[in-house]
């Protein structure tokens, strides 16, 4: 018996993992946060399977869930929305699990940072621009460490992705306009991947008001930096023909080194 902390993607029902779908129809038992996930990735789960929505339940209930599929010898999926990594409560359950002597995997999940980068057509990296993304969060009732505020975590000027803080959208701005300039781009994206997904596009200066008028007021993410809006940077070195690497010797910038065959083209 296993449990498996499953990945759901940010909302896109097709953005699942084969791997994920799998195991949602292989497990007896599935316990998924209803709050966050969308009802058709359950819509494979075997017919005599238990699926419970823990979006009501505290830890000690759901532990109690995977305890008793344990001696019952029933695999567990865990369902959780984005990637089960990245603020995924997770940590906490995998505790228990070891305290209990029961065995564990996760699978992970698309996450709904780039879920919401795919939305706005950006790539998060650009030469010259930023080559670091910082995905953070706003302090609140979780506490942020030492040198994690982000105040700090602004210095870099890397490009953001700061979860859990649409409601202190005016103090995020306050802690950034110093380091990125009121000028700079920013994306605040509502239930990205959902039908019902919103999003709005503005600055440091206007998006306050913009998100305002919206009433953005939670399940939201909020890119920052100059990557959302560039178009001076240079091209990757990947890519250009002056550049010579193992897959393509200088003076080739045709057939690659090593390229698979493909049927059909031998």
């Amino acid at each position: 018996m296993k449990v498996y902390f499953i990945g759901a993607g940010p909302g896109d029902p097709e953005l699942i993992t084969v791997k994920a779908q799998r195991r949602i129809r292989e497990c007896g038992l599935v316990l998924y946060a209803g709050s966050l996930v969308p009802p058709p990735v359950l819509e494979d789960v075997a017919p005599d399977a238990e699926v419970i929505n823990t979006a009501t339940l505290s830890q000690e209930p759901i532990i109690e869930h995977m305890r008793r599929a344990h001696e019952q010898g029933i695999d567990v999926a865990r369902v959780h929305s984005g990637d089960p990594s990245i603020y995924g409560a997770v940590g906490e359950q995998i505790r228990r699990l070891r305290e209990l002597g029961i065995d564990y995997e996760i699978i992970p999940g698309v996450t709904a940072a780039s879920a919401a980068a795919a939305e706005i057509g950006c790539e998060l990296t650009l030469p010259d621009v930023a080559q670091t993304v910082i995905m953070t969060r706003y302090a609140g009732k979780t506490s942020m460490p030492d040198g994690e505020a982000l105040s700090d975590l602004a210095r870099h000027g890397a490009t953001l992705v700061i979860h859990l803080g649409v409601t202190r959208l005016h103090h995020i701005v306050e802690d950034l306009r110093p380091h990125y300039g009121g000028d700079c781009p920013v994306a605040v994206l509502c239930r990205v991947g959902w039908e019902d997904g919103d999003r709005v596009e503005g600055t440091l200066d206007t998006i306050v008001e913009r998100v305002r008028a919206k009433g953005f007021t939670r399940t939201t993410i909020i890119l920052v930096g100059r990557v959302l809006a560039m178009d001076g940077f240079s091209d990757s070195f990947l890519y250009r023909a002056d550049k010579a690497h193992y897959y393509r010797p200088r003076g080739r910038t045709g057939a690659a080194r090593g390229a698979a065959r493909l049927p059909g083209n031998e």
